[in-house]
């Protein structure tokens, strides 16, 4: 029976074309030169399109990230057989699945969101909608549709791809496609909307004067915990636990939830860890901030907002996903040496140290080059397009073009599937409790409340040296 893409990416060896760092030099160049032409086309405020206003650029960018995840992950590249993914050349493979992926978000927004719902269910949904109302104009009409679009957008990105890290497609992992994928697609898509309520809507409801007391929770009910009323609050944690979905899947190997034996346990615990790793990045990111500028001013506006500032959370947040996606798509989750905890720590410390020398190359250089203004808090400084932008390009280079040109897909034999299982199994066997594991994960408390009481001690100081923005 056909399996489409079922365990593709798993079951394909991508060669290097070229030996050492050339093959990830030159996708990297490809890529960012990808990234550079589609950006001036549809998102530059210089350039054609000029989506870039944050929020309409932004929804569509977050959208195709979700529908990419969709086709992969949920979909495992169907109704397109295994054979023509296998055979296909990686030019012809890229432009026909991204020109569809595309194609499903284009119906996606103008369909569901501003069809269907903005017409049918909620009126903010829906650009036009809105301007019927007395005092809105038409930009902030557009504004307010793609922010809520855009909102819901970040709950989908993070449930869609947890399904299947966390919960490992369970209970529909035996279904065929296209059940399976629809299965988890609904499930996915309801506890969004629940969620979407639950922490979105009365953001959107408050936008509006009057608030919207009658349809929404006025003022919302975080308002004292978070000291704002904004629903950036949830924008950032939501945001996290995108970041640590990823982290999870790429550099950490699903280390360590995939030590748990038992599946029920180990896919609770999993699902429920990423959030709790979520949590700690993001109350720790905002308190950086507090270290770095002093206490968040109520009332306020720009970077001493504690709107702004949870917001910032999640934009820090995503700086830290782009070298993790490199180092899994381009160094072949560099290293592999030593044992999985080891691993991990490196590959750890090196997205760390790679992601703050990104943050500040942003900050120093974007309005450069990609047209955004300069400084940390300007309305027009939106950090989470282009790092999003450049990873949905990335994923569809090597989701859909099997890193072309740097590599060349060759299948693995079943003896090679065979032995990657085996070394998989062998490395958290290594790893199984046992007293000397016991002692290094004391250690490794000690040493993570060291590092932590170390980091609050000199991150003041560290800003206070540098100077991102002159």
């Amino acid at each position: 029976m056909e399996r489409f893409g079922e365990n593709y990416l798993e079951e394909r060896k991508l060669v290097k074309r070229w030996k050492g760092p050339i093959p990830a030099i030159v996708s990297l160049a490809f890529t960012l030169a990808i990234f550079y032409a589609t950006w001036w086309i549809f998102q530059d405020p210089r350039g054609w399109m000029r989506m870039y206003t944050p929020y309409v650029g932004y929804m569509y960018t977050r959208w195709w990230l979700i529908v990419l995840i969709w086709m992969v992950y949920l979909f495992n590249y169907w109704p397109f057989k295994r054979s023509w993914l296998e055979n296909s050349h990686p030019l012809l493979k890229g432009a026909v699945l991204t020109a569809i992926s595309v194609g499903v978000l284009y119906v996606l927004i103008k369909g569901f969101f501003e069809g269907l719902l903005g017409n049918l269910g909620l009126a903010y949904f829906n650009p036009g909608q809105l301007m019927k109302l007395p005092g809105v104009t038409e930009f902030f009409a557009i504004e307010y549709a793609a922010l809520a679009c855009l909102m819901f957008a970040a709950l989908a990105s993070w449930l869609s791809p947890a399904w299947i890290v966390a919960c490992e497609e369970a209970p529909w992992q035996d279904l065929k496609q296209p059940g399976k994928g629809v299965s988890i697609l609904v499930m996915t898509f309801f506890l969004s909307t629940v969620i979407y309520f639950m922490t979105m809507h009365s953001h959107m409801g408050i936008l509006y004067y009057p608030w919207q007391y009658f349809t929404s929770i006025a003022p919302p009910y975080w308002e004292k915990f978070a000291n704002t009323v904004s629903g950036n609050f949830h924008v950032s944690w939501i945001m996290c636990c995108t970041v640590s979905v990823w982290l999870v899947e790429t550099i950490w190997e699903r280390y360590p939830f995939n030590l748990i034996k038992k599946n029920g346990l180990r896919r609770v615990v999993a699902f429920f860890g990423i959030i709790v790793i979520a949590f700690a990045m993001h109350f720790f990111l905002y308190f950086a901030q507090e270290l770095t500028w002093g206490p968040a001013i109520r009332g306020t506006r720009r970077d001493f907002a504690p709107d702004w500032r949870w917001l910032h959370v999640g934009e820090m947040a995503v700086f830290f996903l782009v070298p993790a996606l490199f180092i899994t798509f381009y160094c072949n989750n560099w290293p592999k040496k030593f044992s999985m905890p080891a691993n991990v720590v490196i590959r750890t410390v090196i997205t760390i140290i790679a992601a703050i020398l990104l943050y500040i190359f942003y900050y120093k250089t974007s309005h450069l080059f990609l047209g955004t203004q300069k400084g940390f808090s300007h309305p027009q400084q939106f950090p989470m397009i282009p790092t999003i932008w450049l990873i949905n390009i990335w994923l569809a280079h090597h989701w859909f073009m099997d890193n072309w040109p740097g590599w060349k897909m060759v299948p693995k034999t079943a003896d090679e599937i065979a032995k990657d299982h085996e070394m998989k199994e062998a490395m958290i066997q290594d790893i199984r409790w046992n007293p000397t594991f016991g002692w290094g994960l004391g250690v490794g408390v000690v040493a993570g409340v060291a590092v932590y009481f170390i980091t609050v001690g000199l991150l003041p100081v560290f800003y206070s040296a540098i100077n991102i923005i002159k």
